[in-house]
């Protein structure tokens, strides 16, 4: 897969560099040319261009790329890059960093954004995931809102211990992914009992949050 990443500072060579170890092409657009250290991450291909200019995107050959990835530290850049990237050059999979929450509003698909992170709602998440037991927590949002990531955490003494996982009347729009026991990462098979402090993450659009709480017993 080939990946273009417009923004080349600390969280875009990361990206890249996690990329690259997985096996993909990566190119990294920065038009800071302080920015450009092809030392950093020595794998991927570097152009100094502004990710916001149409000729620069079609001379770096974005219509080539399978996902763009708009990490710069500036919403508004992040945003343009998204829109050129899905309307002008057709790109299948756009993902965009949200740097402001009070901004995440707009990263939705009108401006070409399939995937946005918000790196503090998801530090946010991370928090009260560690500390909460027995309350549904949100990870992360999927398709521009039309469905979650959530994690719960069974209380020691939950009514569902010993029971197996297709005794729970999840509700439809929800999907049980995975179970999380101590150090172990289970994929639920219906008949794989469950356990106190086991972490059940789901995947669930929103409106059906709370039939998942009733299911769960909260």
């Amino acid at each position: 897969m080939r990946v273009a990443i417009a923004g080349a500072g600390a969280v875009g060579r990361s990206i890249a560099a996690e990329l690259l170890d997985n096996g993909h092409e990566v190119m990294l657009i920065e038009r800071d040319l302080s920015q450009i250290e092809p030392e950093a991450v020595e794998r991927a291909e570097w152009v100094n261009a502004d990710a916001c200019e149409l000729s620069s995107l079609e001379e770096a050959g974005l219509q080539d790329c399978d996902v763009v990835i708009a990490a710069t530290g500036d919403d508004k850049v992040n945003l343009v890059v998204s829109l050129l990237a899905k309307m002008e050059f057709a790109v299948r999979r756009v993902v965009a960093r949200v740097n402001d929450p009070r901004n995440e509003w707009l990263f939705d698909d009108s401006w070409g954004v399939d995937v946005a992170v918000s790196t503090p709602r998801m530090l946010a998440a991370v928090v009260e995931e560690a500390v909460s037991v027995g309350d549904l927590v949100r990870l992360m949002t999927l398709r521009q809102g039309q469905a979650n990531l959530v994690e719960v955490t069974l209380p020691e003494a939950t009514p569902l211990a010993g029971r197996p996982v297709r005794d729970l009347k999840l509700p439809t729009g929800a999907a049980l992914v995975v179970v999380l026991r101590g150090g172990r990462v289970i994929l639920p098979q219906p008949d794989d009992p469950l356990e106190g402090l086991d972490e059940l993450l789901l995947v669930a659009s929103p409106d059906v949050e709370e039939d998942i709480r009733q299911a769960l017993g909260h």
